[in-house]
């Protein structure tokens, strides 16, 4: 008999849990607060980890032609735009068993609705916020809101995919707070590439760096539009109503961030018509990630920052490794309890690298010097090599091997 799972949040986490736990024969009801809204946020980079998940779900399929695999990323010297290094990724697929894509957020979203619409045992309420939950001697029941409507919703577990800001943690762990300050923002961008010079506009994934911050520009959509994240350090507010992808920014603040920088970002900068801000900030796993029958997932539980783009792809990967414990009919609290413990290394050490590597792209002077000697020596094998570990490898470690869902 198929049990009920309630995941509040249908972002792209929320969606491909739903997905992989349909597969495992639950039914599932998703509780979104806004309208769907296909058309969202920007560039998404889906390294080989998160891409194998979402083709054993039949997600790529309905991404189709939107993603486009980089051929490489290209590693450049932010003040002369001097060759750094190459991160050869055209054999992606060969060596980590799935490729490396470089999609917009709308497109990974549509593809994610669009194969949610073909499983009859996946329902998603819209316009439904979040209000609480209560404990049940089986299960929970979830208060959501919709306008001055309250309803609720019986299920065996409660999966909380809310973003940075959950409330599903803030009621499992009161006293630990939402960051409220965040000491990197990255601005964004969306330019027609055919605005932009050539060597701007390769197939590829192309990072600059610099003192203080880093830009990775990339195509979308068949190399239509390019794709501009510029990330540098400061202290920075995080409204707790903003939209993280929709404040404003001044164009005139990222023209002067980066005025000593190569002619080429310069004149990459200035084809922007519009950038939006984004304040980045970093949670350690919570005191509490499940407790009966309540647990979280991506952002929720862990906010990762992007200098390894693994934000969605840890998120994709909670996704599966839920549906490897959490089957109808199982102890629901020891199920949670295990996908934790299964993940908790990982993650930890995915925020470990990222924050890691965001020191490295910042470097400046002679340790900057430094760095790029050593990239340049490892040389494109050694380089490729040092991510084994984290595109070749499967959401719960050494415990399975096996990603598929059946």
């Amino acid at each position: 008999m198929s049990g009920h799972v309630l995941i509040d949040g249908a972002g792209v986490g929320g969606l491909t849990a739903a997905l992989a736990l349909a597969r495992m024969g639950w039914s599932i009801t998703l509780l979104e607060r806004s309208q769907l809204k296909k058309e969202v946020g920007a560039g998404l980079q889906i390294s080989p980890n998160a891409s194998a998940i979402l083709r054993d779900l039949d997600v790529l399929p309905r991404l189709g032609t939107a993603a486009l695999a980089p051929r490489a990323i290209h590693i450049r010297r932010g003040r002369d735009g001097a060759t750094i290094g190459r991160l050869p990724l055209a054999n992606a697929e060969r060596r980590w068993g799935a490729p490396y894509l470089l999609a917009h957020r709308g497109d990974l979203q549509s593809a994610l609705l669009d194969t949610v619409a073909a499983v009859p045992s996946i329902r998603i309420e819209t316009e439904r916020a979040f209000a609480g939950f209560a404990a049940m001697e089986r299960g929970v029941t979830v208060t959501a809101l919709r306008g001055a409507e309250s309803a609720s919703f019986a299920a065996d577990c409660l999966l909380g995919a809310d973003g940075m800001r959950s409330l599903v943690r803030e009621r499992l762990n009161p006293a630990d707070a939402t960051p409220r300050v965040a000491r990197h923002v990255a601005w964004r961008a969306l330019v027609k590439s055919d605005r932009l010079a050539l060597d701007l506009r390769q197939p590829e994934s192309t990072l600059w760096l610099g003192a203080g911050a880093h830009i990775v520009h990339y195509p979308l959509r068949g190399g239509r539009i390019t794709n501009i994240v510029a990330i540098f350090g400061g202290t920075n507010a995080i409204e707790a109503g903003a939209d993280i992808w929709a404040e404003p920014g001044d164009p005139r603040r990222i023209a002067a961030r980066f005025a000593d920088w190569d002619r080429r970002i310069r004149a990459l900068i200035a084809t922007a018509e519009e950038w939006r801000i984004w304040p980045l900030a970093e949670r350690s796993p919570p005191p509490i990630w499940s407790a009966g029958c309540v647990a979280l997932l991506g952002d929720a539980a862990h906010p990762i920052l992007p200098f390894l783009a693994q934000g969605a792809a840890q998120a994709i990967e909670d996704a599966a490794a839920l549906a490897t414990f959490l089957k109808p009919g199982c102890d629901v609290p020891a199920a949670l309890a295990k996908f934790v413990a299964a993940r908790r290394a990982r993650i930890e050490r995915v925020q470990r690298e990222s924050r890691r590597q965001g020191l490295l792209y910042h470097l400046s002077g002679v340790p900057a010097a430094c760095r790029d000697l050593a990239i340049r020596a490892l040389g494109e094998e050694r380089m490729v090599a040092r991510y084994d570990w984290l595109y070749g490898g499967t959401p719960i470690g050494n415990a399975s091997k096996n990603r598929r869902f059946s």
